[in-house]
């Protein structure tokens, strides 16, 4: 759950050097960023769309994030998409120095799903 992917992303960044801040409660626009993409995800996506199981909220969710990333220019990255902005950003480091990601592996799965039989 929740507390594990915490205790997981702190242990990851005490071991990283990242410094972790928290925002202090009642204030979102310190995280205005993200607390953007939370609004436009839950207009776009959450609240017109009924899942009608896991499979198909990870599809729906898939193909939504494709969209944002792929196929929608931003207008707080020159009107490019976030993938077109992020490669060209790619280019511009010294090849020593890219970025290949933020982690040698996954830090956290996602959960087994199990089968639930319904009980009278």
């Amino acid at each position: 759950g929740t507390e594990l992917t915490s205790n997981a992303v702190l242990a990851w960044c005490g071991e990283a050097g990242v410094e972790w801040h928290y925002i202090a409660p009642g204030k979102p626009m310190q995280n205005g960023y993200v607390e953007s993409f939370n609004g436009r995800m839950r207009d776009e996506l959450l609240n017109e769309t009924l899942f009608l199981s896991m499979d198909h909220a990870r599809l729906q969710i898939a193909a939504w994030v494709e969209d944002y990333n792929h196929e929608r220019p931003h207008s707080a990255l020159g009107y490019e998409t976030p993938a077109a902005f992020a490669a060209e950003l790619h280019k511009q480091w010294p090849a020593p120095l890219r970025p290949t990601g933020s982690a040698a592996q996954a830090i956290a799965y996602p959960a087994l799903m199990r089968n639930k039989t319904a009980r009278l």
